[in-house]
């Protein structure tokens, strides 16, 4: 599996805010502000061969022992699903009140 990382700026298509470098150099895919993502991979994390390049919402979060928390995303066009590790400025506190509140 060949995986290249990349960590830049972009725009976020959902809440169109600046995002900018994730702040530990890893590789950031996705708002820390709304937390939605864009379905850029296909097969395996940054293959960057999707064809969908929809908006992936994020709808739940996982915790796993090795990759800590989770948010899982799916996208709004085709359904995937995919989890995402959560960045250290990331919005993650106020996106598990709402989905207490929802539940």
């Amino acid at each position: 599996m060949w995986f290249k990382m990349i960590n830049e700026q972009f725009k976020c298509e959902n809440c169109w805010k600046e995002i900018i470098k994730h702040p530990e150099g890893s590789a950031r895919n996705h708002c820390p502000f709304c937390l939605y993502s864009k379905h850029m991979d296909k097969d395996f994390p940054w293959d960057r061969k999707s064809e969908c390049l929809w908006l992936m919402k994020p709808i739940w979060i996982d915790n796993k022992k090795n990759k800590w928390w989770m948010i899982k995303h799916k996208c709004n066009k085709c359904g995937k699903e995919i989890l995402n590790k959560i960045a250290p400025d990331d919005n993650f506190l106020e996106f598990i009140q709402k989905i207490n509140k929802n539940l």
